[in-house]
């Protein structure tokens, strides 16, 4: 850990004028981990850090990702820690005020200074402010001790206080360890279907001693809002309006001379530091805690920010200077800023979308800088159950791979933690929309006042310190609230119905929405994340918005869907998904590669009725959860019947061979269900329902287990990454079949913002690769509107095909479409190829497609080719030691077909030895 001095570090983005202004971070002075529970335990800890991390690098545990240390490791989350710091060294007890700042404390800590207790903290997501002066005043040897409480015990004796609420049975989501609810921690720190429960404690944030003397001013937090003149929040704004850039600042500070003739000035500048905007913030307030202030910016003096595929991503430094009545500088605000509305439009379709086949109802879509789009993406999970050790590196790294994966936006699911400062940067830079969430989920909460108190900090803390990214798209209260939590009290207690709503809307609506926006006029809300939209708007009150819950008319169609559905025999059958207007949420679960595995569980337990593999998937059933590898084994055995359903059973002589196709073989389900499921939210643009957008479960994952994630916890992408980003295209041709009528329709679908002109060819073949010479009707070129679709064939297969059997009959689909991307002046090609076979897998007659493999070393490029037959589900796969994408994987070769696919090395620690590792296998091989 870099170790920095006095002087040396100052609040984020935050500079000050007075050189007598002392900031010490206390990550550079050392610390000492020790337990009450075990007197035994004295170890160096590190800072920001967490107790198992602390715990791990002194050898006391074993790494808790790996094996079953997830339940064996339960008594750290248990027990009690204290952080202890050596004698801080160059205090001065004379200086006019002495502060703690703690930018995030996990979770219930009391805090001791010169052996005197300071204060106690209950919310991981606040931002804590402690005045010390005093105490430091009479202190000898200034030693800082912080003592964090188990959170799963205080929970739990949270829970059992006489009188405390409960809620009807079945109606919180238990995953693990109880009564999360009660808490503001990570909830799925007590463990989620996708992770482990290890409830870790600790300094998780920065932390810094501030010493302030006469007219120092310490900038503690900063809100930047940039929005169109007159506008509200949920309205599309008039994009012909001028800008206001409103900034409030939250400072620490003595005697520092603030008065009404406190004056906040501002620069704009570029990228290349030329400035494009300077003057006076204009309505400057003052008060003793926050500095307010707003400027006009002309339409003209900026450009827009985008996000990535519609258009460049504009960034400005904002310099922001705080000026005494005496024309001094007291500090310096630095933010980087980007200059866009992003909306979430749920008006009522209007008379124009009706007269264009949109089904009446409400929008439900974003659009940007005046623009509907497509939103493609996937949702953001915590990368680690350690937060500390989530770096810049690990999300420039894993981000990259979602614009790689041709998504723009990701949902950052709530029930984890608030997103880092850097990851909002990664985002602006690489033009990623973060649709983000308070940290609610899956649970209905309590309302007392000292509850919605401290909800009410943490959102307002939070609010204003990622306000000012152009990222930002868009605020939920908090996950599946609406659909699953308030439909269960309904179901469980429906003579409740009524008391719990009126909680859920005291804390999501009455609560919340007056501190957002309050403090934003530029980002949308909704309570939850799938919801039916709001009813009315009346920004007359301060929580404006009345949510429609079942106040919907028939045939009418209404907000955004999620859809989970575990009996895979359904899972190509388009009447088991939903219509409406966006798709936040869908997937199933499937194997990490067995290189993953290795990394964490001990070879004699790689073998798929391994009780450690199968205690390891957290898929649990109604009932569950306990250490029983039963319980495990639901996910397992949801995944292989899934494979015997639509493919060949591996059946590999070698066990680790066998096993290995047997987890592939459950991505390759994976990432064919989820292909089905985007072509047809896309095909939804072009319905009547206009469904603009999709965002899969999930994009990562943050251990070595069976998930719904895309990519693997060390960044290798499963086949569903690769799909997904095949499927993402702005331009693709999908078939659309309906096997109990044999109908057969195709489709060309582009998200590009102006019509395209597509040429199409629709050819069959059998597994050999021989042409069935089947004729076809359909126009050779066809028009596609803007985000639309258009059908280029419809047929009845069995007419189609004739004597030839399905099971030996494949239709390559190929298009050729061009077109010019938005914000973009020069046309370009797009062309995508698709495969639809009648028959599923499992029964198709395939041959040996004969696959060759050979690396042209002068390209960096693999050479693949298929010799002999069709080749399904081409998997190319590389050896463990290395982390890269390749440019295709998980695709089809025609008999004949050479394909060359390029890399990007992410990382390698076998000094390039991986190529020769590399090997390529087709769903053929998975039996022979």
């Amino acid at each position: 850990m870099a170790r920095r001095s006095w002087q040396a570090v100052l609040a984020a983005s935050a500079v000050p004028s007075a050189m007598s202004l002392g900031v010490l971070d206390l990550g550079s002075i050392s610390w000492t981990l020790t337990s009450p529970n075990y007197s035994n335990i004295s170890v160096p800890a590190g800072f920001p850090s967490q107790a198992h991390l602390d715990l791990r690098a002194a050898g006391i545990i074993e790494d808790p990702l790996y094996g079953l240390n997830d339940f064996n490791l339960r008594w750290v989350a248990e027990a009690n820690w204290t952080y202890t710091s050596t004698g801080i060294p160059n205090l001065d007890p004379s200086a006019d005020a002495t502060w703690l700042v703690f930018n995030g404390l996990d979770t219930f800590t009391s805090v001791e200074f010169c052996g005197k207790h300071v204060a106690s903290t209950n919310n991981q997501f606040r931002q804590y402010n402690f005045d010390v002066s005093t105490i430091l005043a009479t202190c000898k040897e200034p030693v800082l001790s912080l003592n964090f409480g188990s959170a799963p015990n205080i929970a739990n004796a949270i829970a059992s206080l006489p009188g405390q609420e409960t809620w009807p049975g079945g109606v919180q989501g238990l995953f693990e360890l109880p009564n999360r609810h009660f808490i503001r921690k990570e909830q799925n720190d007590f463990g989620w279907d996708w992770g482990p429960a290890f409830a870790p404690a600790g300094p998780w944030q920065p932390a810094y001693i501030v010493q302030l003397n006469d007219k120092d001013l310490y900038v503690r937090n900063t809100l930047i809002d940039v929005h169109r003149v007159d506008q509200w929040n949920l309205i599309p704004p008039n994009q012909s309006n001028d800008w206001v850039v409103k900034v409030s600042i939250d400072y620490l500070g003595t005697d520092v001379g603030l008065s009404s003739d406190t004056a906040l000035r501002f620069d704009i500048t570029d990228a290349n530091g030329i400035k494009v905007v300077s003057g006076p913030l204009f309505n400057v307030t003052v008060d003793s805690t926050t500095i307010n202030g707003s400027a006009s910016v002309s339409k003209d003096a900026v450009e827009l920010w985008w996000p990535v595929g519609l258009g460049p991503q504009k960034l400005y430094n904002m310099t922001i200077n705080i000026i005494d009545s005496q024309e001094s500088q007291l500090a310096t605000v630095i933010k980087r800023v980007g200059f866009r509305t992003i909306v979430l439009n749920e008006l009522p379709i209007s008379r124009e979308q009706l007269s264009l086949g949109i089904a009446p109802g409400n929008n439900w879509h974003f659009e940007v800088n005046g623009h509907e789009f497509y939103a493609k993406g996937s949702n953001f999970i915590p990368p680690d159950p350690f937060w500390p050790t989530v770096t810049e590196k690990r999300i420039r790294q894993l981000f990259e791979s979602v614009v790689d994966g041709n998504q723009n936006m990701l949902r950052v699911w709530s029930s984890g933690a608030y997103s880092p400062d850097f990851m909002f940067d990664l985002a602006d830079e690489m033009g990623i929309l973060l649709w983000s969430e308070f940290e609610f989920g899956d649970a209905l909460y309590p309302v007392d006042k000292e509850f919605l108190d401290n909800v009410r900090e943490e959102v307002r803390y939070q609010v204003r310190r990622v306000n000012h990214h152009p990222s930002l798209a868009f605020w939920a209260g908090g996950n599946e609230l609406e659909n699953l939590e308030l439909r269960a009290v309904k179901m469980a207690a429906p003579e409740k119905y009524e008391r719990y709503l009126a909680e859920y809307e005291t804390l999501f609506l009455d609560t919340i929405v007056p501190v957002l926006f309050g403090n934003s006029r530029s980002i949308s809300y909704s309570p939850s994340s799938t919801t039916n939209g709001w009813l009315k708007l009346d920004f007359s009150r301060p929580q404006p918005i009345t949510e429609r819950y079942y106040n919907m008319t028939k045939d009418e169609i209404y907000g955004d869907t999620d859809h989970y559905h575990y009996n895979s025999a359904d899972a190509f059958n388009y009447d088991t998904y939903p219509v409406g207007r966006f798709a936040n949420e869908f997937g199933y679960h499937s194997m990490p590669s067995v290189q993953t595995w290795q990394q964490a569980v001990d070879s004699t337990d790689i073998f798929f009725e391994s009780e450690t593999i199968a205690l390891r998937n957290h898929h649990y059933p109604v009932g569950g959860p306990k250490k029983d590898p039963t319980n495990g084994r639901k996910g397992i055995q949801e995944m292989a019947q899934a494979i015997k359903n639509w493919y060949p059973i591996p059946d590999k002589q070698d066990q680790l061979a066998n096993f290995s196709a047997w987890c592939h073989t459950s991505q390759i389900f994976q990432a064919d269900y989820y292909r089905s499921q985007i072509q047809y939210y896309r095909r939804g643009s072009a319905l009547e329902e206009r469904n603009l957008g999709s965002l899969y479960w999930q994009l990562e994952d943050q251990w070595q287990a069976p998930t719904w994630a895309g990519i693997e916890y060390d960044g290798r992408w499963k086949a569903l990454h690769y799909v997904a980003k095949e499927a993402y295209q702005p331009v693709i041709i999908a078939p659309f079949y309906w096997p109990d009528d044999k109908e057969l329709e195709v489709w060309v679908i582009s998200d590009l913002w102006s019509t395209i002109s597509a040429s199409v060819a629709l050819n069959w073949y059998d597994w050999s690769g021989t042409p069935l010479y089947i004729q076809l009707s359909y126009p050779s070129t066809v028009e596609v509107n803007a985000i639309n679709g258009t059908m280029v064939f419809n047929g009845n297969v069995s007419r189609m095909l004739g004597g030839h059997s399905p099971s030996k009959a494949i239709l390559r689909m190929d298009v050729t479409a061009q077109g010019t991307l938005p914000n973009h002046n020069e046309p370009q090609t797009f062309k995508h190829t698709n495969w639809f076979h009648p028959a599923r897998l499992r029964s198709a007659y395939m041959v040996d497609p004969g696959l060759e493999l050979s690396h042209d070393s002068g390209t960096s490029q693999f050479i693949i080719q298929a010799s002999k037959g069709v080749a399904a589900w081409v998997w190319l796969d590389h050896p463990a030691g290395v982390t890269l994408n390749f440019e295709a994987n998980a695709f089809w070769l025609l008999a004949g077909e050479v394909k060359k696919v390029g890399y990007t090395i992410k990382s390698d620690s076998t000094q390039g030895e991986w190529i020769s590792g590399v090997t390529v296998r087709s769903l053929w091989d998975n039996t022979h």
